[in-house]
């Protein structure tokens, strides 16, 4: 499914999708790698927006969450960072098995 040479000429933009989900997108159109790491940038993204939104609004409780949360999804990057360095095709646990761009 994915080609090896996709795979080694794509891996620095697949690593810059979960710092900048957008630019390989633009960069990268032709690259399925690529754009596989960037969909789970973008839903990483998307989460972290929810979540900051979510428990910044409720009061204590929320505002205890919102650090341990945060640093949640900054481990989810990292678990993407390196699949991405090493090549490889794996989703991120819990938000990895939604597919928002095709």
């Amino acid at each position: 499914m994915y080609d090896s040479t996709d795979i080694q000429s794509n891996k620095g933009m697949a690593i810059l999708a979960y710092i900048l989900f957008f630019i390989p997108l633009i960069a990268a159109k032709e690259s399925k790698f690529a754009w596989y790491h960037a969909n789970q940038g973008l839903t990483l993204f998307l989460s972290w927006v929810i979540v900051n939104v979510v428990l910044g609004i409720i009061p204590f409780i929320g505002w205890i969450l919102q650090p341990i949360a945060n640093l949640a999804l900054v481990i989810l990057a990292v678990l993407g960072i390196v699949a991405a360095a090493q090549g490889q095709v794996k989703p991120l646990p819990i938000i990895g098995s939604y597919t928002l761009l095709k």
